[in-house]
């Protein structure tokens, strides 16, 4: 088996030092122009490959990011790690994406094995925000930053949106609306942003002077579409007396399933039920009703995380919470 091309092996061809070789892969403006050329002649030529591991275990940290997101199969995630890959991408770093599942126990294994790669640092979605893990990592030198997700102690960086907020903005819209009857289909209670969510509900209901009571709370296991479609089967299996007109749900994975059984079940959208979910993903627009939804900004989300990454390396360095603001999107699942 042919032993791979190591630096001595550039640095004889391009007739340069082993260091010379070093800088033009590690900083290359520091390499007069004509010595940069005839050292990338010589990778090219010999198929050298640069030896990460090694790199690593000299500077101490690889050349990429952590991100830990709750679901990987929600578009709204996806776009989240779009923007993160954008901004890494410019700093010249990859992104490794690790999926919780909404399970706390995939999520600590994921940011060990994150730690262990010495990631230049870990963009968290978390499941619960336990501090005390996410202190240790910090406190060994892995900037962690939270996604979808406010610091509860100020002790990291945080990107958010205020989805207190973005839940008072859906309720009020189906308020305006004349509903009297209106449900939150949510997914975990334990999970902030459905809770904060639900909470900006109550918030709108009481400015109208309504009573918290009258919000038709329906539980759900996940969410995901799956969840949304039994959310539907549920409310279709109700009286139509007692059945809310309205419902919003806490993202649109749930309030795309819900749509589709609903209709499946012969229920009109919004003429018997209107529908207001959460995120705005591409497919909110483009369902067979399109879905009046909140709208995040989801790559910013991403984009902003990833540069308080490197902002973490600065002196004087102090964390930062981003909180940004949503706007409701309507369209036909709630105006006919």
């Amino acid at each position: 088996m042919t032993a791979p091309v190591s630096i001595k092996d550039v640095a004889a061809l391009a007739r340069v030092s082993t260091g010379t070789v070093s800088n033009v892969l590690n900083r290359p403006e520091a390499v007069a122009k004509a010595t940069r050329e005839r050292v990338y002649a010589a990778i090219k030529e010999l198929g050298f490959v640069r030896n990460e591991s090694a790199r690593q275990l000299r500077v101490g940290r690889s050349r990429m990011f952590g991100l830990v997101v709750l679901d990987v199969a929600n578009p709204f995630f996806t776009d989240v790690a779009l923007g993160v890959e954008e901004e890494a991408s410019q700093a010249g770093l990859s992104v490794l994406l690790c999926n919780s599942d909404n399970q706390v126990a995939r999520q600590v294994r994921h940011l060990e094995l994150l730690q262990e790669q010495r990631v230049q640092g870990i963009l968290l979605t978390p499941v619960e925000a336990d501090d005390e893990f996410i202190g240790q990592l910090q406190r060994h030198g892995t900037p962690v930053i939270l996604v979808d997700s406010r610091s509860a102690t100020g002790g990291q960086c945080s990107v958010a949106v205020d989805d207190v907020r973005g839940g008072e903005l859906a309720v009020s819209h189906l308020l305006e609306a004349g509903h009297q009857r209106i449900g939150y289909a949510g997914g975990p209670a334990g999970i902030r942003q459905v809770a904060d969510r639900r909470d900006g509900a109550l918030r709108a209901l009481e400015r109208a002077g309504r009573q918290a009571a009258d919000l038709i709370v329906i539980g759900t296991p996940a969410l995901n579409w799956s969840a949304g479609k039994q959310a539907g089967a549920d409310l279709a299996d109700m009286p139509a007396d007692n059945r809310p007109t309205a419902v919003f749900c806490a993202n649109d994975l749930l309030a795309l399933g819900l749509l589709q059984e609903l209709t499946r079940r012969g229920l009109r959208v919004p003429g018997d039920v209107a529908i207001v979910g959460y995120d705005d993903i591409e497919f909110a627009a483009a369902a067979a009703v399109p879905l009046t939804s909140v709208r995040q900004p989801r790559q910013e989300l991403g984009r902003t995380a990833a540069r308080l990454v490197a902002d973490e390396s600065l002196e004087g360095h102090l964390h930062e919470q981003v909180v940004f603001v949503p706007e409701l999107v309507a369209r036909s699942s709630t105006l006919g």
